[in-house]
């Protein structure tokens, strides 16, 4: 009897072991770029945590930004690279906790023209149509438009899904100019085709944050990862096809300077 009891356990052990280590953990990451892109670029990461933790991580990304935007709001995400607008929301509202930041970095919102353009100042774009990649984009929409308003210079904002999509029309000369950031513009097709108009101050850069749902000890894994690859010279090579320089811890602190703007809603992102 106790034999057959003792097979009858570990043919259930068996049934159930595999499901509670089969859920995959879901890392999304802002769609600032093409998918076919961000795949070949996250990647590579996201295989790096999966190896030096053990634990089952799958990348996604969204069509759009505010797709993105509504998987975060739905929890949809286990972990998420996302923008600094982005955290101060879903922290508050989705309850996201910070994990890592890029190291030695600060985000800057750009504005572009073409490189042949005559547009030497923001003045000459008043009145123009100006090519912006979501409205919710903290540095590449958010900032720039605010300061365009700063300044009295009134504008049409035409929200192309991507920033490549932003510098692609910039170089096409579908649009006068379009907001960005330095980071993807130094990796988009177009970028030997525009030159930068304007940049704004330094704020913190975009968020890796973790759902509440998410446990310490898997947080703790996660960072040790992001720590490890960014002192591993023979991995460098996978940071810098992000356009990244390595990772530090973060907490929710680190974004108060966001905060400061009075941006809280997406319901408001150009307050």
């Amino acid at each position: 009897m106790l034999r057959v009891f003792c097979l009858l356990f570990v043919f259930l052990s068996l049934l159930v072991t595999p499901t509670l280590h089969a859920k995959s953990l879901i890392f999304g990451v802002v769609p600032q770029q093409s998918a076919k892109k961000m795949v070949k670029s996250w990647q590579p990461l996201v295989d790096y945590i999966n190896s030096y933790t053990g634990l089952s991580i799958e990348f996604q990304t969204a069509k759009d930004i505010p797709t993105f935007e509504a998987n975060l709001s739905e929890g949809k995400y286990d972990i998420a690279y996302m923008n600094p607008f982005h955290f101060v929301v879903f922290n508050s509202t989705a309850g996201y906790k910070a994990l890592a930041k890029q190291r030695n970095k600060f985000l800057k919102g750009i504005i572009v023209v073409h490189k042949d353009s005559e547009i030497t100042s923001l003045d000459a774009l008043n009145g123009a149509e100006i090519a912006f990649p979501a409205p919710a984009a903290f540095a590449a929409t958010i900032v720039t438009s605010a300061k365009l308003r700063k300044e009295n210079i009134a504008f049409i904002p035409r929200y192309v899904n991507s920033h490549d999509s932003v510098y692609l029309n910039v170089e096409k000369q579908f649009f006068k100019a379009g907001g960005g950031i330095y980071r993807t513009l130094g990796s988009s097709s177009a970028n030997t085709s525009l030159r930068v108009l304007w940049e704004s101050p330094d704020y913190t850069p975009h968020a890796i944050a973790t759902h509440p749902t998410l446990g310490d000890d898997t947080r703790q894994a996660i960072i040790n990862a992001l720590l490890s690859i960014s002192s591993d010279a023979s991995k460098a090579h996978i940071l810098k096809n992000l356009g990244l320089n390595g990772f530090i811890s973060a907490d929710d602190s680190h974004w108060d300077d966001v905060r400061e703007l009075g941006i809280s809603s997406l319901s408001r992102p150009h307050s």
